[in-house]
């Protein structure tokens, strides 16, 4: 029977097949025990269970490149480090060895014990990290029963779940799954951003999913609108083909902006610069047009690592980046590892009250002995053969940056006095993504040659919202005044002195936040690859005059409501 469900909207896309239903993880194992002639096998087929899931997900990680190695990557990497955690791993076989439990019962009560620690800590990010826990124990659950395979052809299926991991999407699509619905989530979750990387339709929030849809039955999904319509009929088919045809229609249309300029109507040229970590992101950047890199994270080289890069890793990853734009230039953004990533080497913190708040971004650099100098050295080497800059993360204020200018001016005369080929001078500049930071940037920004403004984060600290977090998804948005009046004034700012403004972060992929960015004043992008496209073409139907001159309005907007009426007016047709 023909029914309608409501999620939210979290990855464009259309997609027809039939439910593969996944209940959400719970073990609800009865307890078993053993004979203790049964131990050894028993634990024999836990450590089989283990080795099977650490070889999982270290084949996945050696399959992924790009951005995806470096969402997906972290979470692996944590999930990698709780599975070699001795309080798990020695606790099951205790259960195992002295209490005679079977292997599904040791895992859920380790599970259990486990749980109530991390329940009763006061820091509400520590608390969520059991998500991270029973995403571990559920891949050990599964390898148990060789559960693993349960997905195995599933190609043009639809997973129906209460949540999905990031670490799950790249797999799932390789397994042929078509899309996914979960009852939970956020469209601003990690999960979601990855989706719309890997151009997988995804809706979340569907709370009636798991209630309604059982194994089998055929759905039909809309990325776009949120809508999961279970059992279609002949005009949802229509409607369905309607959609997909116009997604094939819209990327051929989009294949031809490759080459075309990044123009306004009124003929004002746009950058557009590419968000990239490797040579691939770098390569397809250039494919499309890309005025530069704007921002090249370099935490792939120490994430997923037990050693820190040296000076020569770092320099051949940045050299090659730099080649590969042809003269371009390319935006190194120093480290930015903190304890809320995981980190392999022991160089950040262990065990941080809070690590969004800790010791993160230029703050670690600075903290540690001879990080910083090795990165700018490689840095420095590879100015040597293309233009390049220097971005420096997590900034709160002026000290930050005088210091690490001071250490960039050290190690360029240290290179030239060793005879190494080096640019004559290498623009610095300041993420913005702390409101200290654009609080007190007229006080600090004749110390930066440019500034790239770090919305993710801008919009979480001043909000005080963490956007992963469900419960908060109607506060976190970059469509809230203060946001707005933020952005203005760091764009002024820059203006006034003659420093280029960028935009980074999920805002500047989200071409329906084109509008709004280029009414603030801003002329510079830098995104994903995947989303540049469609961000031109938004561009190129954008009337930069006229939305200046509409700024105003959309400044005197006080609510959220105000905001998204005045984006709707002012969105190209």
């Amino acid at each position: 029977m023909r029914q309608v469900l409501s999620g939210t909207a979290a990855a464009r896309g259309s997609a027809l097949g039939r439910a593969r239903v996944r209940l959400p993880h719970a073990l609800d194992i009865e307890e078993a025990r053993i004979p203790p002639d049964e131990v050894e096998p028993e634990l024999a087929r836990f450590h089989d269970a283990v080795a099977t899931v650490r070889t999982e997900m270290r084949d996945l990680r050696e399959r992924l490149h790009g951005a995806l190695a470096q969402e997906i990557g972290e979470f692996l990497d944590l999930h990698a480090l709780l599975l070699d955690d001795p309080e798990l791993l020695s606790g099951i076989d205790a259960l195992i060895r002295t209490g005679l439990y079977t292997a599904d019962s040791a895992l859920r009560l380790q599970r259990n014990r486990i749980a109530a620690v991390f329940e009763g800590m006061d820091d509400p990010y520590l608390r969520s990290r059991i998500d991270d826990i029973d995403q571990v124990i559920g891949r050990l659950h599964a390898a148990l029963h060789s559960q693993r395979a349960a997905l195995q052809g599933a190609s043009g299926e639809i997973l129906v779940t209460d949540t999905v991991a990031p670490a799950e999407l790249a797999e799932l699509q390789a397994q042929g799954v078509v899309g996914v619905v979960t009852a939970g989530g956020s469209q601003l979750s990690h999960s979601a951003i990855l989706a719309r990387s890997l151009h997988l339709p995804l809706v979340v929030g569907a709370a009636q999913a798991l209630l309604k849809i059982n194994d089998g039955d055929v759905l039909a999904i809309d990325g776009g609108s949120g809508l999961v319509v279970l059992e279609p009929d002949a005009a949802d088919l229509r409607e369905h083909h309607r959609r997909v045809a116009e997604i094939k229609r819209e990327r051929r249309q989009l294949n031809r902006l490759r080459r075309e300029p990044t123009r306004t109507l009124d003929g004002i040229d746009i950058k557009l610069w590419a968000n990239a970590e490797s040579r691939n992101d770098v390569t397809e950047a250039h494919a499309l047009g890309a005025a530069g890199v704007g921002l090249y994270r370099t935490e792939f080289l120490f994430l997923g690592s037990s050693e820190l890069p040296d000076e020569e890793a770092q320099f051949r990853a940045y050299r090659d980046a730099v080649l590969a734009m042809t003269g371009r230039t390319v935006t190194i953004r120093t480290l930015d590892l903190g304890a809320d990533k995981a980190d392999k080497t022991g160089l950040a913190l262990r065990d941080e009250p809070n690590p969004a708040l800790g010791l993160r971004g230029v703050r670690l650099s600075l903290a540690r002995s001879g990080l910083l100098h090795t990165q700018l050295r490689a840095i420095a080497r590879a100015s040597g053969y293309g233009p390049l800059r220097v971005l420096v993360p997590m900034v709160s204020g002026g000290e930050e940056v005088r210091a690490v200018r001071r250490a960039l001016e050290d190690v360029l005369r240290e290179l030239r006095a060793e005879g190494r080929e080096t640019a004559a001078q290498i623009p610095l500049g300041a993420m913005i993504e702390v409101p200290s930071a654009a609080l007190a940037l007229p006080t600090f920004v004749g110390l930066c040659d440019f500034l790239s403004i770090g919305t993710n984060d801008l919009v979480q600290y001043l909000l005080a919202a963490d956007r992963t977090n469900e419960a908060l998804e109607g506060l976190y948005s970059p469509l809230h005044p203060a946001v707005l009046r933020v952005l203005r004034d760091v764009v002024r700012t820059g203006q006034r002195r003659g420093k280029p403004v960028t935009v980074c972060g999920e805002i500047a992929a989200d071409p329906a936040f084109v509008p709004l960015l280029l009414a603030l004043g801003l002329t510079e992008l830098s995104l994903h690859p995947a989303t540049l496209l469609e961000v031109r073409r938004t561009i190129r139907g954008c009337d930069l005059g006229r939305l200046r001159a509409a700024a105003p309005a959309l400044l005197r907007a006080r609510h959220r409501d105000g905001i998204e009426a005045w984006l709707t007016a002012h969105t190209p047709a």
